[in-house]
């Protein structure tokens, strides 16, 4: 399952037949086992890594750091589950370190997502403060080099 999982994530777009032939299976044992991980909740979904500088998409990309009290008996979860459901946001982790978690948010101008940390993020009881840092450029994206940085492989070298 672990193979299956790996190439599915370098590349959803491969046909059954092309990974049971590169994992040494049939078709049939392909599909019964992606039907397996999807039905157990290990595959999440499918998606396209999109460069947005190519396309008409003005959306801006932020990354709140937030810190929260933890809830007894409940540590973060219930307000970081909370917190997931937004339809801004598209990513939420724990994290270690200075903050408690990492929030990505997405929103049509900066504007809108300012508006979402002081409105909606920065109001909930246990939120305790939010740091904010828009996204400037991509240079690499879900495991995938942004196009512009393919042009010199090689790195300098000085004496």
């Amino acid at each position: 399952m672990d193979a299956l999982l790996e190439l599915l994530e370098k590349n959803a777009r491969l046909t059954t037949a092309d990974m049971a032939v590169r994992l040494g299976k049939s078709p049939e044992e392909i599909e019964s086992m992606a039907a397996e991980l999807e039905s157990q909740g290990t595959i999440l979904g499918y998606h396209a890594v999109i460069d947005r500088d190519k396309t008409d998409d003005d959306r801006v990309s932020a990354l709140i750091e937030v810190k929260l009290t933890p809830e007894r008996d409940g540590g973060f979860d219930r307000l970081a589950k909370r917190i997931a459901k937004f339809g801004q946001v598209t990513s939420c982790y724990l994290m270690s370190g200075g903050y408690d978690l990492a929030v990505i948010v997405e929103g049509n101008d900066l504007k809108e997502v300012a508006q979402f940390v002081s409105e909606k993020l920065s109001t909930l009881d246990g939120v305790v403060s939010t740091a904010t840092h828009f996204q400037l450029k991509v240079y690499k994206q879900s495991g995938f080099l942004a196009a512009d940085t393919h042009e010199d492989e090689r790195l300098p070298v000085t004496p």
